[in-house]
């Protein structure tokens, strides 16, 4: 029963931290763009998937934030909002939303003539809580079926595993040398209090035998 515990709480902690990797971590999507605007916006109980606000806006329900319509390949469209990361997480220190949105909007293009462009972004599109992925770049490629190597995400990834293999290593070390001698010397001192235990149930046996005894001589 415990073991199943055990594993069920890590397979939730792995869950866990495979969404907010995967909601943190870069993604690229080839895309045309149809659209550039702002439009004033209601933030409420989907505030985690916003940015946090402009100086002077902090206590404001509503911003004016930047959005990028664009269409897949294959027909589907897809909405990005573009706002300043800055110093939060997650850290792409991202100040440069206005040239952005001056960026995609030189890149609108039509079904007729299509250009296609990259667009760098992280985040996920939740129609139901009006969340949006954060675009954090945008480029013109050559065409639809243009793909990159995510070295960031590779790098992140390589530095949290290295992370992880230290931190695992040190723990190893700390339990062999502090943790380990503790339940070794709990261990010791439970077998000596129980040893007590039992040599005083002994004793404990043979006074009462002997009392009893007694009684029972002195009966007859």
């Amino acid at each position: 029963m415990w073991v199943r515990i055990k594993w069920s709480v890590v397979g939730v902690l792995l869950l866990l931290a495979g969404l907010f990797l995967h909601y943190t971590l870069l993604q690229h999507d080839v895309v045309r763009v149809t659209n550039t605007y702002n439009r004033l916006t209601s933030i409420g109980s989907n505030w985690m998937f916003y940015a946090s606000p402009d100086v002077g806006t902090a206590e404001s329900a509503q911003r004016d934030i930047r959005f990028i319509e664009t269409v897949r390949p294959n027909g589907k469209v897809v909405v990005y909002r573009n706002e300043d990361t800055g110093w939060i997480w997650p850290p792409y220190f991202k100040y440069d939303s206005s040239n952005l949105q001056a960026e995609a909007s030189n890149l609108q293009s039509t079904a007729e003539a299509p250009k296609w462009v990259m667009v760098t972004h992280y985040g996920w599109r939740f129609p139901w809580i009006s969340a949006y992925p954060n675009a954090i770049g945008v480029k013109e490629v050559a065409g639809p079926d243009v793909s990159v190597v995510p070295w960031v995400n590779i790098i992140i990834l390589a530095v949290l595993a290295l992370l992880i293999v230290m931190l695992r290593r040190m723990w190893l070390q700390f339990r062999e040398r502090m943790v380990d001698p503790l339940w070794v010397k709990s261990a010791e001192a439970m077998d000596a209090v129980e040893g007590k235990a039992d040599a005083a149930r002994v004793q404990a046996r043979g006074v009462l035998g002997r009392i009893g005894g007694w009684f029972g001589g002195g009966r007859k």
